[in-house]
C-alpha cells in the first residue's frame, strides 16, 4: 500500500473541503477553561470537523485538562485558533515540525485526529516525544500497527488511550451495571446498529480505503462492535460476517453496508450491522427476565433508554468528549482506571480484520481467542 502523507493528504482533498474546515464556531466561556498546576495540556493533531466542533469546544468544559496546543497543515488556520482560544505563538506546529514538541512543555497529552492510515505514525511520534496519547478511533489501520502504538507508548514510559468517547457515557456505565448486577437476568442476545446515509463528496477521505483502512466497518462498526461486547460482558469467541451493497457507484472503494453475528462464552447470541448507506443508531439487549435498550445509542447525545419495566434510562446531557479527556486526565494525575487502553482498541481491530476474513471466505465463521482482552469492567 503506497504510505499517505498528511501533505498528500491535504493535496488530494482540495482547497475547498480545507476552507470548509475553516469556520470555527464561537464560544464565550475561554475563560473558564484557563492552565493551571492541576490541568494538563492537551495538543490536538488534525483540526477537521471533530476537533473543530467537538473536541475544542468539549475542552473548555473539561476540568483536568485545557487546550495547550494545535497541529495543522493550514497556515490559515493557526490564526483563527489563536485568536479562539488564546493559544500562543510557541504552540503552534505543522506537521513538519511536529517532533519539536518534545521542547514544549505546556503539551502534556497529544490527541491524534487525523486520518486512519496516520495514526500510527503520530501516535508513535508522539510518545517518543514523551507525551502522553490519545488515538482517535479507530485506533489503527491493522492489529500490526496497534501493537506498534501499545509497544511505542510503553517504551517511552507515557500512557495511551483510544479515543472511545461512549467509554465515558453515564449510559454505558448504567448498560454495564446492569449486564454486571444481572438487573434483567442472564443475557440471551443483543443487537447493535451504528450507521448513518453518507452523501456528499464521494472523494472524502473516508471513502478512500488507503486513507480509512475500510468504510463503514472501520467508522460507524467499531461502535456496533464495542456496544455488543459490553451489552453482553464479555468478549465474543467467533463472528460471521456479510456484506452488502446497493450505491456501487458511489461506494467505489469501500464497504457499503456490513452485518455480523457473534457467539459468546456463556451461549450469548449478538447481531451487529453498520453501514454508510442506513440509518441506526441502537442498542437492545434481551435477557431472559426483561430487556433493555438505548436508541440513540452512539450518537453525540443526547442520549435516551428504557427497559422492559417501564422505566426510562436518563441521564444529565453533558460532552462525551469533555468526560472522555477528563477521563483519561484523571488516569495519568489520579491513577484512576484507563477506561479506554490500547488493548482496547487493538481487541476491536483484531475483531475488524475477523469480519473482513469471513466476508473473504463468504461468510465463514472466524475463531476468535480475545480472553479479557480490552475488557474494562
Amino acid at each position: 500500500m503506497k504510505k499517505i502523507t498528511r501533505r498528500t493528504f491535504t493535496t488530494s482533498l482540495g482547497k475547498g473541503l480545507v476552507a470548509s474546515s475553516l469556520l470555527i464556531p464561537t464560544f464565550s466561556s475561554f475563560s473558564s477553561n484557563k492552565p493551571s498546576a492541576d490541568k494538563l495540556g492537551v495538543a490536538l493533531v488534525g483540526l477537521g470537523s471533530y476537533s473543530t466542533y467537538q473536541l475544542a469546544p468539549s475542552l473548555l468544559e473539561t476540568k483536568h485538562c485545557y487546550l495547550s496546543a494545535i497541529v495543522t497543515g493550514t497556515k490559515e488556520k493557526e490564526q483563527i485558533w489563536k485568536e479562539k482560544y488564546g493559544l500562543s505563538r510557541d504552540c503552534m506546529y505543522n506537521y513538519e515540525n511536529f517532533d519539536s514538541i518534545i521542547n514544549n512543555p505546556k503539551i502534556d497529552v497529544v490527541y491524534v485526529v487525523l486520518p486512519n492510515s496516520m495514526h500510527a505514525d503520530f501516535c508513535i511520534r508522539a510518545a517518543r516525544a514523551g507525551k502522553h496519547v490519545i488515538c482517535e478511533k479507530p485506533m489503527a489501520m491493522s492489529v500490526v500497527e496497534c501493537d506498534t502504538i501499545i509497544k511505542a507508548c510503553k517504551d517511552n514510559k507515557v500512557k495511551l488511550s483510544v479515543g472511545y468517547r461512549m467509554q465515558s457515557d453515564p449510559y454505558t456505565h448504567e448498560v454495564k451495571k446492569y449486564v454486571r448486577e444481572k438487573t434483567f437476568g442472564e443475557v440471551n442476545f443483543v443487537a447493535s446498529d451504528a450507521a448513518y446515509i453518507s452523501g456528499g463528496n464521494p472523494n472524502q477521505w473516508r471513502l478512500n480505503k488507503a486513507l480509512s483502512g475500510g468504510g463503514a466497518l472501520m467508522n460507524m462498526g467499531v461502535y456496533s462492535i464495542q456496544t455488543s461486547i459490553y451489552g453482553v460482558g464479555q468478549n465474543p469467541t467467533s463472528v460471521s460476517a456479510q456484506e452488502f451493497s446497493t450505491r456501487p457507484e458511489y461506494f467505489k472503494d469501500t464497504d457499503e453496508t456490513i452485518t455480523a453475528q457473534f457467539e459468546f462464552p456463556s451461549g450469548e447470541i449478538g447481531q451487529m450491522m453498520t453501514s454508510h448507506n442506513a440509518n441506526g443508531n441502537r442498542l437492545k439487549v434481551h435477557c431472559n427476565k426483561g430487556w433493555f435498550e438505548l436508541d440513540p445509542a452512539h450518537s453525540y447525545g443526547p442520549i435516551s433508554g428504557r427497559t422492559s419495566k417501564g422505566a426510562e434510562i436518563k441521564f444529565p446531557h453533558k460532552r462525551q468528549q469533555a468526560l472522555q479527556m477528563d477521563d483519561f486526565a484523571k488516569h495519568i494525575l489520579l491513577g484512576t482506571k484507563n477506561v479506554a487502553p490500547g488493548e482496547m482498541g487493538k481487541r476491536d481491530m483484531i475483531i475488524v480484520e475477523a469480519i473482513y476474513q469471513s466476508i473473504a471466505q463468504n461468510g465463514k465463521k472466524q475463531q476468535l481467542d480475545l480472553g479479557t482482552l480490552g475488557i474494562v469492567s
